[in-house]
């Protein structure tokens, strides 16, 4: 029975791979992770009030800032499920979702510097310095911008795999970032259950590649 059950999910796992390696799975996962854009877009552009609350500009900050910190999440996970399930094809979706983080990233900043701020520079770095949660989260994203600039074949090549790797570790302090950033902001109103759902995600996601890196250094402890 327990042989017969462990065929049957190798064959499932087996399935899924080739489906994530068909050429319409990436435009696929495209398109699934373009669609809050256009939905937010959509509502903002059209019926703000009736699409996106009593208060539309708040909801766009708040959203576009937990798209940014689910699509991080799902990039770190990616390692993770390729090791937990074999489905290698997860590779090809990683710098795709990774790229989306920073996209949505980067209009939650423009969210907030446009409607909370109305585009005023000197408003907003006054901002940025007395508020540590505004000051934690602009740090996230300026440490996402070198990671997405480098996100490409030609700068593994001109920088060279291991320093490439080496900088592209810095996702790990971004993740912290951003969630001290999403824990600071809901601790104004007093509301933790969001933080305490990423937090225990990226506790997981973080806290195993803590256990193979201590496990690469068993096996070799010359390593670096």
């Amino acid at each position: 029975m327990g042989t017969r059950v462990f065929s049957s999910s190798s064959t499932i796992f087996s399935a899924l791979n080739r489906l994530l390696l068909h050429p319409a799975a990436k435009p696929s996962v495209f398109l699934f992770a373009l669609t809050p854009f256009l939905w937010l877009a959509y509502a903002a552009l059209t019926d703000p009030s009736a699409l996106l609350g009593a208060n539309p500009a708040e909801t766009l900050i708040r959203n576009t800032g937990e798209l940014a910190l689910r699509f991080l999440c799902a990039t770190l996970a990616i390692t993770p499920l390729r090791t937990w399930t074999g489905w290698q094809a997860l590779a090809r979706l990683r710098r795709m979702l990774g790229l989306f983080a920073f996209f949505y990233a980067t209009l939650h900043f423009l969210c907030f510097a446009w409607l909370d701020m109305g585009l005023d520079l000197e408003a907003i770095l006054a901002d940025i310095v007395k508020r540590p949660f505004i000051l934690v989260g602009t740090a996230a994203l300026l440490g996402m911008l070198p990671l997405a600039a480098t996100s490409f074949n030609r700068a593994i090549k001109t920088l060279g795999a291991r320093r490439w790797q080496a900088l592209h570790r810095a996702v790990y302090g971004v993740a912290g970032l951003a969630l001290l950033h999403f824990f600071w902001m809901r601790s104004g109103k007093n509301d933790f259950g969001d933080v305490a759902v990423y937090g225990a995600i990226l506790a997981v996601l973080l806290g195993w590649r803590l256990w193979k890196w201590l496990q690469t250094l068993r096996k070799h402890p010359d390593t670096k």
